[in-house]
């Protein structure tokens, strides 16, 4: 999963040559998504990444479904031009496999042979623009045969079997994402469900272990990780995460022809090899010259991340860009045969593929976007379309993109001018499984609640236009509904250009914080049922039961095996309880009306709503509290992000309750006057163990 961090070839060639200069044979294998995901490989649709991998003497390689997104005919030119062996057993077009299945390695002088073979995700057919993979079928587990993936692989081993290999090695690109579950379409399924497998090479979920145990990857790396215990079944699956974080490497004994060890290497302070990174940094220049002009500036961080981000939850990039396709379809007069108050939008986020912005909270300096950090946060090249679906469909599409949150799914909408609830206490009522999908169609709508759209009573009935990206309008991902909606058009506008006209001519070129400092609020999730707190609850901060999650990554200090898992060097010794609560030496003024959430861009929510004001002392103080001291530790962290995803609703619900303002007020006027009244010395939170 390099996808486009293309100087990572530097250390991948120059580890390859530390080994040979050992005595070491090498062979450099590559799991597939090489073809996409940044700027300096997806410009030239892949040939670029087909380049690097030639300078860095690749041996072989299998597909992943980004492979796809340029077209099976654009992959197909670009593979002509590879310098080493593509491999893929489960991919077929009139019937025969697009590429040979599998390829033995063969050592001339110790015999030892070296069986690989191919496996490609049967989600590609729904993760790719269906338009682009036409008369492409893909191996899957959803039709009447239930083990038909684990079929093609056995198939694959007993011929590499027949032919004398000594170590058979699965070449994947399945990955363990809790989404490929349903249908067995995981490695660690794969390997479960076939006999003779010595080891899988695995990507797409983008997960850094080394082995699989206990229904969770092994990673050596994570120090949160309890180790196996001697009994424990490790399964013996190696993934290296994504753009070079890691580098695999499987140690094979020429003389006992078995896998001797196999294990990861940070890319961290390796060495490169000259020659390769050269030609990286040509690409870089050459795309940094057209593409590094600066057009924006962000005074806020827009969130990029996965998990928790566009695939589990509203986020301000995602608002930010269906702010955008909508604004663009509207700009033009007549181009909708419905009223505004029945346009929409819809962005799965999966395709949203990068952050924008700082991260530091104490920088005050915005910063600057160019060009390239918008294609490397929307790099597949999408236009904008428009699908007209009956309310109805939407909410089918709605249910059917949110079956596994709060599990991420590429899918997961990002939306504009649609209020909903998603209830994840209920489970997905599954039906059919869509035609030519990995995805399941729900039987009824258990878990999707559409409360407004556009701020009006939401109409089964009436016709709305959704503004999206051909992707979806295509029915990729769980989007089945805009396939099949009864009119659609492709406006042939970039998305990503777009986003930079919208943020140019509407935000000035400024993406504020009082604008998308925080998600709009349209999403609302209910994870758990809340049970009131007693009003004898006892009082005080918890003490956390477990370490935070450290902030570095372990170095080891050459090209042999991490012998253990490192401990972290902060790690809190204990945790100390706050003894007493300041008492506040005067009484705030009384509260006025709060405000509406929504009047609230910079968050605390409720101490608005109690305070009535988001600019007083107060809340001041809090927000000071919240940046200085809560952002400073891991579990802070966690607990703004809770806060931020809870507290919107909450106001809103409850926000104009005499009840709801006088029970906050009471916790936090004390705890405010203490904070101002000590400076923020005293207080026990500014110990980094709490």
């Amino acid at each position: 999963d390099v996808h486009g961090a293309i100087m990572g070839y530097s250390y991948i060639a120059a580890l390859r040559d530390e080994f040979e200069s050992k005595g070491a044979d090498t062979l450099l294998v590559d799991a597939g998504d090489f073809s996409q995901g940044d700027p300096n490989v997806s410009l030239s649709k892949g040939a670029d990444a087909v380049a690097m991998m030639n300078a860095a003497g690749y041996d072989l390689a299998t597909l992943g479904n980004h492979e796809f997104d340029f077209g099976y005919e654009q992959l197909m030119n670009n593979l002509d031009d590879a310098a080493f062996k593509i491999i893929c057993a489960d991919v077929f077009k009139n019937g025969e496999t697009i590429l040979n299945p599998n390829w033995m390695y063969e050592n001339d002088e110790t015999g030892l042979k070296i069986g690989f073979f191919g496996m490609e995700t049967p989600e590609t057919q729904t993760k790719v623009n269906p338009g682009l993979i036409q008369g492409i079928q893909f191996v899957s587990n959803t039709g009447t045969d239930k083990k038909a993936l684990y079929t093609c692989a056995q198939n694959e081993i007993e011929s590499l079997t027949e032919n004398g290999a000594d170590v058979i090695i699965a070449l994947t690109h399945l990955g363990v994402d809790e989404e490929s579950a349903t249908d067995g379409h995981r490695s660690v399924d794969l390997y479960n469900n076939t006999n003779g497998i010595d080891i899988i090479l695995d990507g797409h979920s983008h997960t850094v272990m080394t082995g699989w145990t206990n229904d969770a990857p092994y990673n050596p790396f994570d120090t949160e990780a309890e180790e196996p215990g001697a009994d424990a079944e490790i399964l013996p699956i190696q993934s290296t995460g994504t753009k070079f974080n890691y580098i695999g490497v499987v140690v094979i004994d020429n003389e006992s022809k078995e896998i001797e060890d196999h294990y990861l290497l940070p890319t961290e302070d390796m060495a490169q090899d000259e020659t390769v990174a050269a030609a990286a940094q040509e690409i870089i220049d050459r795309v940094n010259e057209e593409y590094g002009e600066v057009f924006a500036q962000s005074e806020i961080l827009l969130n990029g991340e996965r998990d928790p981000g566009n695939r589990t939850e509203e986020t301000n990039l995602g608002d930010l860009i269906t702010d955008a396709i909508v604004w663009k379809v509207l700009k033009e007069d007549g181009a909708l045969t419905v009223d505004n108050d029945h346009v929409v939008g819809i962005t799965n986020g999966g395709g949203i593929r990068a952050s924008i912005g700082s991260s530091d909270a104490t920088s005050e300096k915005p910063v600057e976007v160019t060009r390239k950090d918008l294609n490397t946060v929307l790099p597949f090249g999408n236009t904008v379309a428009v699908v007209y679906v009956t309310g109805a469909e939407l909410l089918e599409a709605l249910e059917a993109s949110t079956y596994a949150t709060p599990t991420a799914l590429g899918g997961y909408p990002q939306t504009y001018g649609i209020e909903f609830t998603l209830d994840t206490t209920k489970s997905y009522d599954q039906g059919d499984v869509y035609p030519d999908s990995t995805y399941y169609s729900p039987k009824t709508i258990q878990r999707v609640t559409i409360t407004a759209i556009n701020g009006k009573e939401f109409q089964p009935d009436d016709v709305y236009a959704v503004v999206t990206n051909n992707f979806c309008a295509a029915g990729g991902d769980t989007y089945y509904a805009f396939k099949n909606a009864s009119a659609q058009f492709d406006t042939g506008i970039v998305m990503d250009e777009a986003v930079m006209e919208y943020i140019t001519d509407v935000l000035d070129g400024v993406i504020t914080a009082e604008k998308y400092g925080e998600p709009r609020g349209d999403q609302t999730i209910i994870t758990r049922n809340i049970t009131p707190t007693p009003t004898n609850a006892p009082t005080g901060t918890p003490k956390p039961t477990n370490t935070p999650r450290p902030t570095g990554t372990p170095k080891p200090t050459g090209t042999s095996k991490p012998t253990g898992t490192p401990t972290p060097t902060n790690a809190p010794t204990n945790t100390p309880t706050p003894t007493n609560t300041p008492t506040p030496t005067n009484t705030p003024t009384p509260k006025p009306t709060p405000l509406p959430a929504t009047e609230n861009p910079q968050g605390c929510y409720v101490a608005t709503a109690v305070y009535g004001s988001y600019d007083c002392s107060q809340v001041w103080t809090l927000r000071r509290f919240r940046d200085q001291v809560l952002a400073e530790t891991w579990y802070g962290r966690l607990f703004i992000r809770a806060y931020y995803a809870v507290s919107p609703t909450a106001v809103k619900l409850f926000g104009d309750s005499a009840q709801f303002q006088d029970f906050f007020r009471a916790a936090l006027d004390p705890f405010v006057a203490g904070l101002q009244a000590d400076g923020f010395q005293s207080t026990p939170y500014l110990d980094q163990a709490w």
